[in-house]
């Protein structure tokens, strides 16, 4: 065969595989190990994110097989050998921990996010799972009300043991308090971004320590990822195909690290998108 005309019956397989897909789930694979990642230094968790989904969709295109007619409705994009499934006998030696980033309010987006982490890194639960809700209305600030939805889903999957300890971000004392009041499954950690806040403030640090809430500090944006931005980042890693109709669900950033080194042993991300209805 002419290898232009390769070419181009190539580029029109991968348009159509790309054109029939209705969800996508992204997987990095483990950033620890792979190189063409490793030698840039993101300035910001938005722009790893960014690098992360642009390469990983741009690797994952040029190895797809596009000349089955049969195109998935669910596009799978992620690099085989670079996952880093966790074996039945390093589990008991490694702590997996998640922070899970919600675009949408969607009821099943929690599940379908753990139960996705669990079959990449071959676990049956996740020890610490952060949760990032959907901000609130432009000029509102988060409540209570507006974190109990997902907060509920949190405690059925640590009922059914998914979770063995789940987690808020950017809470102050007064909502830390209420959430920790009203829940069934109390909060095991909070984590404080220093960015605007240098130190930690007196009253939520004796919360805190009064109710063996560990506080973390985090360096994440209040939105690590716009629907602008990651549109953007589908266009880059997939030129030449329209990606405007698509919308970010969820994004899941897993860190396993080795509990008597304290070293990552693996990082990446997870992510959810969807095309709009038309």
């Amino acid at each position: 065969m002419d290898p232009q005309n390769a070419d181009t019956n190539n580029a029109e397989g991968q348009q159509a595989l790309f054109n029939h897909g209705k969800a996508l789930r992204l997987h990095t694979g483990n950033l620890v190990n792979r190189s063409r990642l490793k030698k840039k230094c993101p300035g910001s968790p938005s722009e790893e994110l960014r690098d992360c989904i642009q390469a990983t969709l741009r690797d994952w295109l040029s190895l797809a097989k596009t000349t089955n007619a049969d195109f998935p409705d669910t596009l799978d994009c992620c690099i085989p050998e670079e996952t880093d499934a966790i074996t039945p006998e390093e589990r008991a030696e490694v702590k997996v921990s998640v922070k899970l980033f919600l675009c949408e309010s969607g009821q099943s987006a929690i599940r379908d996010a753990v139960e996705m982490a669990c079959q990449t890194l071959a676990v049956s639960q996740l020890d610490s799972v952060i949760i990032v809700p959907p901000g609130p209305v432009e000029g509102d600030g988060q409540t209570l009300a507006h974190l109990q939805p997902a907060w509920e889903q949190l405690e059925a999957l640590v009922r059914k043991q998914k979770i063995a300890a789940i987690g808020t971000s950017d809470l102050d004392k007064e909502l830390l308090e209420q959430l920790y009041n009203w829940a069934q499954v109390k909060p095991s950690s909070n984590q404080v971004n220093l960015a605007s806040c240098c130190v930690m403030p007196p009253d939520l640090t004796a919360f805190a320590k009064e109710f063996d809430i560990q506080l973390l500090t985090h360096n994440d944006p209040k939105e690590l990822m716009s629907a602008a931005a990651f549109q953007e980042a589908m266009q880059e890693g997939l030129p030449g195909l329209s990606t405007t109709d698509w919308r970010l669900e969820w994004v899941l950033r897993y860190s396993v690290i080795v509990k008597s080194r304290g070293i990552i042993k693996s990082k990446g991300y997870l992510v959810s998108a969807r095309r709009a209805s038309p």
